[in-house]
């Protein structure tokens, strides 16, 4: 059962990992030198840009040294960190194994490109719903948003997270 759960969230991770890629690439290839694209009448912005920040920008107003410390090292420590500690606790559903796997794959994804690209991330799409507006963002951050409401239902939903497979006799 535990290898089963361990190849469950290990193909989530490979899932997200790599449509965040497949994106970040095609992003590259079309919007660089064509500017931005609008769809549905303004409501998909599609802008290619590189994000030294986190999710929608922050920290990009840190020193350099500092942000390439905390994005470079200290975030990617601090998931692996919580993917172990939650891992080992164990899961009571596959449900929230695949919302930790969504959050590792993004969090993994954005790493990757950012090592790859000189400290930036690959942003390209925006929303924009009337007088609504989403900063720029990519696949990896809907995958870390996505995963943690799936694990914020996981958790209330009834017999949710509270207790372990393990707890509950299933290990």
């Amino acid at each position: 059962m535990r290898r089963c759960r361990a190849l469950a969230f290990s193909a989530v991770l490979l899932f997200s990992a790599g449509c965040d890629h497949v994106s970040k690439q095609i992003a590259r290839d079309v919007l660089t030198d064509s500017g931005a694209v609008s769809l549905g009448a303004d409501t998909i912005h599609l802008e290619f840009t590189q994000n030294l920040g986190g999710f929608l920008s922050l920290g990009v107003g840190l020193p350099a040294g500092l942000r390439s410390l905390f994005f470079l090292a200290i975030v990617p420590l601090g998931l692996l960190l919580a993917c172990v500690l939650f891992l080992r606790a164990g899961f009571p559903s596959g449900v929230s194994l695949i919302g930790l796997g969504l959050i590792a794959g993004g969090g993994l994804a954005n790493w990757l490109d950012r090592v790859a690209h000189g400290g930036a991330v690959t942003d390209f799409v925006g929303l924009r719903l009337g007088p609504i507006r989403t900063g720029i963002f990519n696949a990896a951050d809907v995958s870390v948003v996505v995963g943690a409401l799936v694990l914020l239902l996981a958790y209330h939903a009834p017999g949710g997270a509270r207790r372990s497979d393990t707890a509950r006799g299933r290990g």
